[in-house]
């Protein structure tokens, strides 16, 4: 004791020293949030003042009344609608467009495709900000900043005009593919997230094909700037809509606002939610750029979401390369007028239709199969349970009715069978590819629940990419490989990243979430 006595005592120098040397080293261990950090004490975190959602909580997303998660999900399925009718509406008006604005058959192709290009990159923004700032004021942004640029187009005289506008247009609509998933996360849980992702889907992904089919009678009998002005009034009619049927839905937002409430009320400080306790000595400006940078974190360090990029890419590419000269092929091989064209883009949207139908009682029920066995034969599977690869077997059916597709198509069109051959195959095509999309899209709001609209966002930005790029070249394609040599090429690429892919994701995908770092 005396010698542990003798140990302790130290001479004020000595005291002085040690003092000192720990704010050095607290210094240099800190020295990197020296920019980030705020001049507030740090808060003493009571977990007995943590503000949470009870089981039963009304306010809870989740616990939401059936009808307003309907309302919801009928906003957002709305504004998809609007939004993907846009993006496919000019391909039959790229000849009209290119002769009124002196343009080449590759610029007004531009004018189509840079509309995908821009929703490559807003959902970057756009997703993370409303992890910040909330879904509901982030959506109603950019349903104003969409309706401004789309009537816009309507109005361009110049190339340069339409294509800029278009641009920003589609960053307005880039929404949808983030915002609408992570919105969908909020208020379904996984055990129903078909029903909400098949019906949420089942109005936009009959804009694939209203868009074609509306604007080639436009384009035959009016103006191609009603596509613009008829859209434009629609969103108008939806935004409207949407300010009553849309509520804030992400939880940590709302937790925030419940726990700032409280020491309102209260006058206890002590209050806090989760959200606080993490951001605890953050400034504004290092929150908003930690969630900004979290789709390209993801993107880069996440091999999960790597994967679910390239697949979705190419998924994505290929399907607009259809789209792109689908209307063509019937104008100049089985001389049908445009507006008559534009009809047989109801194949496509049959066969999106039918797979998102198809896959979502299909999702729910393998998902609840393998959850069942998982937990019986936890050794059969080498994942834990509940988990997202469970998704990944509906993958399959996918895999192999996309290439079918694409060689119907292309084999059918080369010999000029009847028209009906071509549409199954372009059905087929279209209906693999959903199979695909839908089940992609539930393995990411699985395995990142907080963050859906971020992860969202960093799958989408080689899926609009490609789908930018696809249709510039699909012209040039047919001309060099004509329509079978072309469409078996298309096939072959499709079935060779998805199969593999696909096996890494079942085999792999757990382990390789397991190690991943984290998305905050």
């Amino acid at each position: 004791m005396v010698e542990e006595k003798e140990a302790v005592q130290q001479s004020p120098e000595d005291d002085e020293k040690n003092v000192s040397d720990v704010r050095r080293n607290s210094r240099k261990h800190d020295s990197h949030r020296a920019n980030d950090t705020t001049n507030s004490p740090e808060p003493n975190w009571d977990d007995a003042f943590l503000v949470t959602f009870s089981q039963d909580d009304s306010e809870n997303p989740l616990n939401w009344s059936q009808k307003l998660k309907w309302g919801i999900t009928a906003a957002v399925s709305g504004t998809g609608f609007v939004r993907i009718m846009v993006s496919t509406m000019m391909a039959p008006a790229i000849n009209t467009t290119a002769t009124e604005l002196n343009m080449t058959t590759t610029e007004s192709t531009m004018a189509l495709s840079v509309y995908l290009l821009a929703t490559a990159f807003g959902p970057l923004l756009i997703g993370p900000l409303s992890e910040v700032y909330g879904r509901r004021s982030i959506f109603h942004f950019t349903n104003i900043w969409f309706l401004v640029f789309n009537l816009t187009c309507g109005f361009a005289h110049s190339k340069g005009l339409l294509i800029a506008a278009r641009l920003l247009a589609g960053f307005g609509a880039s929404a949808v593919y983030s915002l609408a998933y992570g919105v969908l996360g909020d208020v379904w849980p996984a055990e129903q997230r078909r029903r909400s992702l098949s019906l949420y889907l089942l109005i936009p992904l009959t804009g694939s094909a209203v868009g074609p089919i509306v604007s080639g009678f436009i384009v035959e009998y009016s103006t191609w700037r009603w596509m613009f002005w008829a859209t434009s009034i629609l969103q108008v009619i939806l935004e409207l809509s949407s300010l009553l049927l849309f509520h804030e839905s992400y939880a940590p937002v709302l937790l925030r606002r419940r726990a700032e409430k409280q020491r309102k009320e209260t006058g206890d400080s002590r209050w806090h939610a989760e959200v606080e306790k993490r951001e605890s000595g953050r400034s504004a400006g290092w929150t908003l750029r930690r969630s900004l940078s979290r789709p390209l974190r993801l993107l880069a360090v996440h091999p999960v979401t790597q994967i679910q990029a390239i697949l979705e890419g190419i998924n994505y590419g290929l399907l607009y390369f259809a789209l792109a000269s689908f209307s063509a092929l019937y104008v100049s091989a089985y001389d049908e007028s445009i507006s008559i064209s534009g009809l047989h883009y109801i194949a496509i949207c049959t066969g999106t239709i039918s797979g998102a139908q198809i896959c979502g009682p299909l999702m729910d029920y393998i998902y609840k199969r393998l959850k069942i066995r998982n937990t019986t034969h936890s050794s059969d599977i080498a994942i834990d349970s509940p988990s997202p690869e469970l998704r990944i077997p509906l993958l399959l059916p996918g895999v192999f009715i996309t290439p079918l597709g694409f060689l119907l198509y292309g084999w059918a069109a080369q010999y000029r069978l009847f028209w009906l051959v071509v549409d199954i195959g372009a059905a087929m095509l279209s209906l693999g590819m959903q199979i695909f999309d839908i089940t992609l899209h539930a393995y990411v709001m699985d395995a990142y629940p907080e963050h859906i609209s971020s992860a969202s966002a960093a799958t989408q930005v080689l899926r609009s990419l490609l789908a930018f790029a696809f249709p510039l070249f699909s012209s040039k394609m047919y001309e060099t490989l004509v329509y079978r040599w072309g469409n078996s090429l298309l096939a072959f690429l499709s079935i060779g990243v998805a199969l593999p892919a696909t096996g890494i994701h079942w085999r792999y995908g757990a382990k390789l979430r397991g190690g991943r770092q984290s998305s905050y």
